[in-house]
């Protein structure tokens, strides 16, 4: 995955100048799998798979945080759903509210005419709401994205990207989390995408639960001969490690 050289400087500029905080709290690690899984035989014949790994690591003001998505379907044998999503995120916490990221991915979805979708970016975030069950998030930045379609037409541009966060615990491990991104093309403006993520988890026990999450993508100018929007429901199990 290529990334721009800026992106490494501008991390390394936040790494000197952060300040510290006299006391850090003690280092913690989170691995979650979720995993979910559907077929039919019979009158119909649908096999559909949804499968995602979320890691998170924080050490002082600094939290590294890698992500997959997977989503399989087939209908008589005949694929009808792949979407693969994978990021990897840094984040440096300046103060209690403010910090700032950098961050990685890469997206195939090729029943929305991508062949694959590269983005590195850097930005700000802020907390407007920091309780102890309720967290509001906005973060603002800039990415660098290039894509291939199915046609094999290439294309490179950098983009401003906003985004905002949700998130409420019922209790600990029982959590309500919204999210929602736009990115907007910097060399053509009406080339716009917005994705919104809702998920809810509810433990049944110490390291499982359930999950769902349903997810909107929208692209204003898709790839010629594909809809503006698709959605997608998953549920299934969490595992956490």
């Amino acid at each position: 995955m290529r990334c721009s050289p800026w992106i490494f400087s501008c991390c390394a500029c936040l790494a000197v100048l952060a300040p510290r905080a006299s006391a850090q709290a003690a280092d913690s690690f989170r691995l979650a799998f979720d995993l979910g899984y559907v077929n039919t035989a019979g009158n119909t014949n649908v096999t559909t798979l949804n499968f995602g790994e979320n890691l998170s690591y924080i050490t002082g003001p600094w939290t590294l945080a890698h992500g997959l998505a997977v989503i399989e379907g087939r209908t008589g044998g005949v694929e009808t759903a792949a979407q693969y999503k994978t990021n990897l995120r840094l984040d440096r916490a300046v103060s209690l509210r403010f910090g700032a990221y950098a961050l990685a991915g890469y997206e195939r979805n090729v029943f929305a005419g991508i062949a694959r979708r590269l983005e590195q970016g850097i930005g700000l975030t802020a907390k407007a709401v920091a309780r102890p069950h309720d967290v509001l998030g906005f973060e603002g930045g800039i990415s660098f994205i290039q894509q291939r379609s199915n046609a094999h037409v290439d294309e490179s541009f950098g983009a401003g990207r906003a985004a905002a966060l949700y998130k409420h615990n019922f209790t600990d491990a029982a959590v309500l989390q919204q999210s929602l991104e736009l990115l907007a093309n910097l060399k053509h403006g009406p080339d716009r995408r917005v994705n919104s993520e809702t998920t809810l988890t509810a433990p049944i026990s110490k390291r499982i639960a359930l999950k769902a999450a349903y997810l909107i993508r929208y692209d204003h100018e898709p790839e010629p001969g594909f809809k503006r929007s698709d959605r997608v429901f998953t549920t299934g199990i969490q595992i956490v490690f």
